[in-house]
């Protein structure tokens, strides 16, 4: 073999080393291309999906915190909600624009109202609580109200006051004064339990807004809703509620009518011909550990909340909100002698007057009112906190949680009872 043909086939060699070796760096690039570009293909599809993909309710609202005494809201809209037209509910912009921060569930407002006086005929300021209807939104915040009218055998005894005065003047565009959401009564999120709702009358209005809030985040919670009323005429956003039941299979209805209509069909209009209480509840939920969330009228309360925890249901998973000034009395104490056996003496330090207090007065808030002292006053139910008074000297015992935050040296009058004597800065 000559010379020049050994070279010609180690160079033949050495090309095709080199031939190959680049096919296979050819092939390791185009294989991580490929593998890349699927990738991103990938990545480019579940892009697209983003915007549909559901986030969690706080992520979707620019978190405003809450602002600082009363904000103007702007009536957008009212619904009537029952057959009787005795309920509306209102929807509230804020004038401002602004995104509304984000509410716990379960919590009210607190509104202050300019109403005449249907006997002076002077306006005066009027204070009072609604709670949120509906799951918190950025654009609005809803109340349902119901009328409350005079009662059938007390012809001196007036309709509700501020409940008239939005049933019959606040229309679409009226102007509202409004306290930013507040309230202890509301959805505890940490528990992660299977949720009891228990709404009496006009009470099933916070229960709304739990439900729609647990149902639009699509947790993954069973809820249970017992909405008690008299019969189909009561019936709130019966096309709502009956929706949801189709719509979600975690969610159980239970409606109670305890004097149905004879138009009221049992097993469409509702399920039940009777008052919620522990029996149904027995018959109808599983053996299992549950958050009760309870609001309703005083009797209601008063019969339900005490059976829940003889049943075995632990305090702590009980959360309940009485209506109205009808509070239920978590503590039966009542303040009528010092424990020296004097007669316990009120000081009322602004006017310079000191009386002696009457066992038989509800709260101080009712003992001041009776002795003509003016108290600034709301709810009368220890929500809202209008009756706030510093207390300069002395003890009170309240006749329930005061749902309102209370500063130190402070008591809510609406509903407290002395436990010795007082000086109030009145």
């Amino acid at each position: 073999m000559t010379t020049d043909s050994l070279t010609f086939i180690i160079f033949g060699v050495i090309l095709a080393q080199i031939l190959i070796a680049s096919a296979l760096v050819f092939y390791r690039h185009k294989r991580k291309y490929r593998e890349f570009d699927a990738q991103e293909t990938v990545h480019t599809r579940v892009s697209k999906l983003l915007p549909q993909v559901s986030k969690p309710k706080e992520e979707m609202f620019v978190q405003e915190s809450f602002w600082e005494g009363f904000k103007e809201f702007s009536v957008q809209r009212r619904e009537l909600e029952d057959n009787n037209h005795s309920i509306c509910s209102f929807y509230l912009i804020p004038l401002d624009g602004k995104p509304l921060p984000v509410f716990k569930p379960g919590q009210f407002l607190t509104f202050k109202l300019l109403i005449e006086d249907l006997v002076t005929h002077e306006s005066k300021n009027v204070v009072r609580c609604y709670s949120l209807s509906d799951a918190p939104h950025p654009d609005y915040y809803r109340i349902s109200i119901k009328q409350v009218p005079a009662p059938i055998n007390k012809l001196d005894v007036p309709p509700g006051l501020s409940s008239s005065f939005f049933h019959d003047q606040v229309q679409k565009g009226s102007k509202v004064l409004v306290k930013a959401p507040s309230g202890h009564f509301h959805l505890m999120e940490n528990k992660h339990l299977p949720i009891v709702l228990i709404g009496g009358g006009i009470g099933i209005t916070p229960m709304l807004s739990i439900l729609n809030t647990v149902l639009e985040q699509e947790a993954n919670i069973d809820v249970w809703l017992y909405y008690g009323i008299r019969n189909g005429d009561e019936h709130i956003m019966k096309a709502h509620l009956q929706a949801l039941a189709r719509e979600h299979d975690n969610f159980h209805l239970h409606v109670c009518y305890s004097a149905p209509n004879e138009s009221d069909v049992d097993g469409i209009d509702y399920q039940h011909n009777a008052r919620v209480g522990i029996p149904l509840l027995r018959a109808t939920l599983k053996l299992m550990r549950y958050q009760f969330y309870i609001c309703g009228p005083k009797p209601m309360m008063e019969s339900l909340v005490p059976k829940l925890e003889d049943w075995g249901v632990k305090r702590d998973d009980i959360y309940y909100e009485s209506f109205g000034p009808a509070t239920l009395n978590k503590h039966k104490k009542t303040a009528q002698v010092m424990s020296s056996g004097h007669l316990i003496n009120i000081t009322f330090s602004k006017i310079g007057k000191s009386i002696q207090w009457d066992p038989a007065a509800d709260s101080l808030l009712e003992f001041a009112e009776a002795n003509n002292i003016v108290v600034e006053s709301g709810c009368r139910a220890g929500s809202c906190g209008s009756c706030q008074t510093a207390l300069k000297d002395g003890e009170v015992d309240y006749n329930q949680e005061p749902d309102a935050d209370v500063s130190p040296g402070h008591c809510l009058l609406c509903i407290s009872k002395p436990n010795s004597n007082l000086i109030l800065e009145l």
